[in-house]
């Protein structure tokens, strides 16, 4: 059984940085896409950014030049790194990987919350 587990969210000032992880465990051969989406309250869920095995990226245009994606395949876990936050950013940010290139996993979420 796969499991996604994200940590690092929490209460930050507009402006600041957080970094979330995704720690990806069980039994699999490789992690093809990390994705990271948001919801916030009222809204349907939205991609932020995606990394593929290759190492490509694409983000929201609303995060562009903000966040940063990576994934350290050593380790199965991802990373979202959020820069010059902003009050619309707050959302429960979810992970999301294609492993083995058939199965999807979500993790269970971790709110950020960017206000002063």
């Amino acid at each position: 059984q796969v499991q996604l587990v994200e940590s690092g969210g929490g209460l930050v000032q507009p402006g600041g940085s957080l970094t979330l992880s995704c720690a990806v465990s069980g039994s699999f051969f490789s992690i093809n896409v990390m994705n990271w989406y948001r919801q916030a309250p009222g809204k349907q869920r939205e991609l932020v950014a995606r990394i593929g095995r290759d190492g490509s990226t694409n983000y929201a245009d609303s995060v562009k030049g903000r966040f940063t994606i990576s994934i350290m395949n050593a380790k199965n876990t991802g990373y979202l790194h959020m820069n010059m936050l902003k009050p619309e950013d707050t959302a429960v940010y979810y992970c999301h990987a294609q492993i083995d290139l058939v199965q999807n996993y979500w993790g269970q979420g971790t709110q950020v919350t960017v206000s002063s």
